[in-house]
């Protein structure tokens, strides 16, 4: 119990010694500067040793002082930046779109455009469509256009572009049509190489384009023969171009040559195709519809 009240006694003995030796200190202060205040013009000892001690105490806050403006207008002028960044983005943004925007109606123009001159050069009574759906299946592979009986489309017709044979007409409704594309396994045409006149059957082999098959050996088929139908049944008409030879293989086995043909026409990027229509299609449509006003 003696040795708590030893140790209380210490902590106060302490604090008093403390705070005497706080209070002297600041009477010793106080008198240095009466000293220093009571002298002549010129500053007092105490005044030069305040000055030389806090001299380079001010001189590192001076320079703190101009580092951190320094630092906030860099800061500011930074975000500034950051902004003036973000809205040339947003508007390169609009240039990019913009220019996607131009590109496609360029490109979309020049086609229309090679298309209006090829339909003017033809004198096939030709009707435009445009690709509205794809069926993807590989035997069957076909087109959905937005044309159909009460444009004058029948099944049989056949569909082609300012490149070459698309397909035929498969399958048709009032207002739309089914085509079923040139290049599709279970399509089959009478051909002809244009050069030599060597007819075969042109079948689809999908992704690699055509197989012109029942050629003779001993017939004259080079790679770069351009080949087109023949005319062959009255279903395609003669000299459309199908395709331009790429491969000729003659095996040691059978008579005919494994011809391979790379399609003029690109079925990956069909947009817009003709259909030809018959002549007598056509006056068959122009009746009717005379019969149809009169009626009226």
């Amino acid at each position: 119990m003696l040795r708590p009240k030893t140790n209380d006694r210490k902590k106060v003995a302490r604090f008093r010694f403390t705070r005497l030796f706080l209070l002297l200190f600041l009477f010793v202060v106080l008198l240095l500067v009466l000293l220093s205040s009571t002298s002549g013009s010129r500053f007092g000892v105490f005044h030069q040793i305040t000055l030389e001690a806090l001299g380079p105490i001010q001189t590192v806050f001076t320079r703190i002082s101009i580092n951190t403006i320094r630092l906030k207008d860099k800061y500011i002028a930074l975000w500034n930046l950051q902004e003036e960044i973000d809205q040339l983005r947003k508007e390169l943004d609009n240039y990019h779109a913009q220019l996607d925007e131009y590109r496609e109606a360029y490109s979309r123009n020049r086609f229309l455009e090679a298309e209006l001159e090829f339909k003017k050069h033809e004198t096939f009574p030709a009707l435009m469509a445009r690709v509205v759906g794809k069926d993807p299946s590989f035997w069957f592979k076909t087109l959905i256009v937005d044309r159909g009986e009460n444009d004058g489309v029948v099944t049989g017709m056949v569909a082609r572009n300012s490149h070459g044979v698309v397909g035929q007409v498969v399958q048709v409704s009032d207002n739309y049509s089914k085509i079923l594309l040139a290049n599709a396994p279970s399509s089959a045409i009478d051909a002809i190489v244009q050069k030599s006149r060597v007819r075969g059957i042109l079948k689809g082999a999908d992704r690699q384009g055509y197989i012109l098959q029942y050629v003779l050996k001993n017939a004259d088929v080079k790679v770069g023969d351009v080949v087109v139908t023949a005319g062959i049944g009255g279903v395609f008409p003669q000299g459309i171009t199908l395709g331009t030879v790429s491969r000729v293989r003659s095996k040691r086995r059978g008579m005919f040559l494994e011809i391979e043909v790379e399609p003029a026409v690109d079925f990956g990027r069909l947009e817009f195709l003709y259909i030809n229509l018959s002549e007598e299609q056509l006056v068959i449509d122009k009746l009717s519809r005379t019969s149809s006003s009169a009626g009226e």
